[in-house]
């Protein structure tokens, strides 16, 4: 098990691209990671290995429900439960937005799963919205660490607490990296196929693709840790090392413990 301290930390990772960037988190007692509501004594994540106790206020739930109620229509485990009844906007927090997004995942492959996701941040997006994002941001290392900056207050609901870190990028040096402690996603869905292809996937493609700056999501599962590298293109999934990741047998609720690989990552 890896467990990171609150020391300055620097995280290498390679792709087979040959790009190399080099993540180096800042000291965190300084405060700069977003606590997103924690109820943790600590007031940081819970250790690997148990689940992170959260206070979310009326700004995440909102968040939760609107995601919620976009991919119910998706959700064969929601279709099934609520017989035609509809939640109202606060009727959702975390654990039934996971709950949603398990039931996309059923009965679809890989594939079809990730164009769901695709599909769902469209529709949460005004018309013309992609063209205009490419406008404005067009992929250079100020657009990457503007980015950067956004992700730490607008998806601490998402995915928990997190930091702009420096990154290297080609030998270029840029503040465009984001290390996200532990991922609440991961954590609450204990599923490595549900990361993979309800989130890390689909969002890489989302930035990379729709809006045109390039995005590369590294989770760490031996901690649920995540690095997200804005202007770092990612390696096609084939090449990805989280396409030979077992699943979780201990905690995943599908999970396939005589599976080399998780097989929910298999097409």
């Amino acid at each position: 098990m890896v467990v990171l301290s609150y020391q300055v930390v620097q995280f290498s990772t390679t792709s087979l691209h040959g790009r190399r960037s080099v993540l180096k988190p800042h000291n965190h007692r300084g405060g700069n990671f977003v606590r997103c509501g924690i109820a943790e004594p600590s007031g940081q994540p819970a250790p690997m290995g148990q689940k992170t106790k959260y206070n979310d206020g009326v700004l995440e739930k909102v968040f939760m429900s609107l995601f919620a109620k976009k991919m119910e229509k998706f959700s064969v485990k929601e279709k099934k439960e609520t017989k035609g009844e509809k939640k109202g906007l606060f009727d959702y927090d975390y654990d039934s937005f996971v709950d949603v997004s398990r039931g996309v995942m059923t009965g679809r492959n890989r594939l079809q799963q990730q164009e769901v996701v695709r599909e769902v941040l469209l529709s949460m997006l005004p018309p013309g919205a992609p063209d205009q994002f490419k406008k404005l941001f067009p992929p250079t290392k100020w657009a990457a660490e503007f980015n950067a900056a956004l992700t730490v207050p607008f998806f601490h609901w998402l995915v928990g607490p997190s930091e702009v870190v420096e990154v290297e990028i080609n030998g270029v040096k840029q503040r465009s990296g984001v290390h996200i402690k532990k991922c609440r996603y991961l954590e609450n869905s204990g599923c490595v196929g549900m990361c993979v292809n309800m989130c890390k996937i689909p969002t890489q493609d989302f930035f990379t693709n729709e809006f045109g700056l390039p995005l590369t999501m590294i989770p760490n599962f031996e901690d649920m840790s995540c690095e997200m590298v804005y202007g770092q293109p990612p390696p096609p999934f084939e090449e990805d090392p989280v396409a030979k990741q077992p699943c979780f047998a201990d905690v995943c609720s599908v999970a396939n413990p005589k599976s080399s690989i998780c097989p929910k990552l298999q097409a």
